[in-house]
């Protein structure tokens, strides 16, 4: 199964990727040169629609756990100043995304969404110190009665060009359910209180929607 948003891409690059090969069939008499190139588009091809799948998850849902919103290691458990929407010191787990995941986003706790914003921004590598403040990101704060507010934040990368948020204020949406795409990467940031018991480690795997990274009791 693949991602809505990958559809386009994925069909240009079939289109380009057949053209190649009927021009290469048309115009080289090497056969080895001829089935190389073949085999090489076949490569890319597989490449580029494996950033767009899109696996079903079954969600355990409960108001007090924050799941990983995306698949990939875990690269920061800090404590940080959240500048945006908080304004105050919070616990901030970061998510990398390598180009082989998953790069859906899902959210984290279902609830209200009582935030979205996107910014245009720098494209630094996904693991610089300031990407998360100078990147091209989105925002998105969920509320429920249990977890109260928990913001998380898609950051693009150097190969991420273009972010997709489908979280809209007033929105009520279901923890682990779509609410977005980084298309070719990269990090998504989640922050939560200070006390907030955390459940993972860094570089620890995790996935989108499954893992349960920190539990917020009531």
């Amino acid at each position: 199964m693949f991602h809505k948003e990958g559809y386009k891409i994925m069909a240009i690059a079939a289109a380009l990727l057949i053209a190649i090969n009927i021009v290469s069939y048309s115009f080289i008499n090497t056969y080895w040169i001829k089935f190389a190139i073949l085999v090489v588009t076949i490569i890319l091809f597989l490449l580029i629609i494996q950033f767009f799948r899109n696996p079903k998850r079954k969600t355990v849902l409960n108001d007090a756990n924050v799941v990983a919103p995306v698949d990939g290691k875990v690269v920061a458990i800090e404590e940080v100043e959240e500048k945006e929407y908080f304004k105050d010191k919070r616990i901030q787990i970061s998510i990398f995304m390598s180009p082989i995941n998953v790069h859906v986003t899902r959210h984290p706790i279902g609830g209200k969404v009582k935030y979205s914003k996107y910014h245009p921004g720098k494209f630094l590598v996904a693991w610089h110190p300031k990407s998360s403040e100078e990147n091209e990101r989105t925002t998105v704060v969920v509320e429920n009665k249990v977890a109260g507010e928990v913001l998380y934040r898609q950051i693009a990368g150097a190969m991420a060009k273009r972010i997709v948020n489908y979280a809209e204020v007033d929105d009520e949406v279901i923890q682990g359910s779509d609410s977005g795409f980084i298309k070719f990467g990269s990090r998504v940031d989640v922050f939560l209180p200070l006390d907030t018991p955390i459940l993972v480690k860094l570089d620890q795997k995790v996935k989108g929607g499954l893992s349960v990274i920190a539990n917020i009791e009531e």
